[in-house]
């Protein structure tokens, strides 16, 4: 059932790599409902090498058009100094900082003998590392935010690996590990965080090149992109995830093609046996697998509790020396 249109009047929200793709979608959809925006994108390309003013001016351009309120910011993301940056431009521009949007990413995949150190930088340096220099810069603001702060971290699933995307997968992975770690602190500051892994297609899909180097099927010549697979897919989650009425913190959403799901990392409760052998534990790995009562961990202090619980139930269970 429907309730009220959810509405940004009087929010202003950054949105990193909002030039192209889900992130020019986003602002759009935030603008459109009345955001004021801080547009970030140094314009690089795909692979995060480069820069360019045009897409972020684009996007400010477009929102102004539509009687929005927008400032554009080529600053890249992986300097602390350009985190700093976007938020004193939101401050100048609209006096207050309540959303934060760590959208900015790239991708360049190779197989793992051409993966060189600074290919793994890169991608932590934008993904990760741009998410901690924009919200760390924020974060007093958005704990003042009248209506709670909020901060969107984009992951993916690429977090949970494959061929060629080593690179990739390792930054989205401590993105998620970030805004994770965000979470549980953000509570006391009235402040909630999310993550979101979207599906929808943009250049990281439809890029002929990359395709190419992932094994993808090249797409048929003349190839348009299809609406009910763009990045207006992912907008409602965003927009749910960024609103004052959102009502989850440290959470993972997926969101796309017209689907919505909760991703989470779970625990089983394992195999209680002090002193076993390596033999006998692959003799009884089923028991170290078996999913029933698994835990949903909301944070490594929730992860402790719940083995130290099953420890201590299960020691009372058990005589000393003699394995359950």
């Amino acid at each position: 059932m429907e309730g009220s249109p959810l509405r940004f009047d009087g929010r202003v929200a950054i949105v990193t790599g909002a030039g192209r793709g889900l992130g020019r979608a986003y602002a759009l959809a935030l603008a459109e409902r009345g955001a004021k925006l801080v547009v970030n994108d140094n314009g690089g390309a795909l692979n995060g090498v480069g820069s360019d003013p045009g897409p972020a001016a684009e996007v400010v351009a477009e929102v102004v058009a539509a009687g929005g309120e927008a400032v554009a910011d080529t600053g890249d993301v992986t300097d602390p100094a350009a985190g700093e940056a976007m938020v004193r431009l939101a401050l100048d521009s609209f006096g207050a900082v309540d959303i934060v949007i760590a959208n900015a990413g790239n991708m360049d995949p190779r197989p793992l003998e051409e993966l060189t150190l600074a290919d793994l930088e890169r991608h932590v340096g934008i993904h990760a590392f741009g998410a901690h220099n924009v919200t760390h810069a924020a974060w007093p603001h958005l704990a003042a935010s009248a209506g709670g702060g909020r901060v969107v971290v984009t992951t993916s699933i690429g977090l949970f690996g494959g061929p060629f995307i080593a690179a990739y997968s390792t930054a989205k992975a401590a993105a998620w590990a970030y805004g994770r770690s965000l979470a549980p602190a953000a509570v006391e500051h009235g402040i909630k965080v999310n993550l979101l892994a979207p599906a929808a297609e943009t250049r990281m899909v439809t890029d002929p090149e990359l395709r190419s180097k992932v094994g993808l099927p090249e797409l048929p010549e003349g190839h348009t992109p299809d609406p009910g697979r763009g990045p207006q897919t992912v907008v409602p989650m965003l927009l749910a995830l960024a609103h004052e009425s959102c009502p989850v913190n440290g959470e993972t959403l997926g969101a796309g093609l017209g689907r919505f799901a909760r991703i989470f990392a779970a625990e089983t409760p394992g195999l209680y046996a002090p002193g076993i052998g390596p033999e006998e534990l692959l003799a009884r790995w089923e028991e170290v697998v078996d999913e029933s009562g698994y835990q949903v961990e909301g944070s490594t202090a929730d992860s402790v509790a719940f083995r130290e619980a099953l420890l201590t139930a299960q020691a009372e269970r058990s005589e000393p020396g003699i394995s359950s």
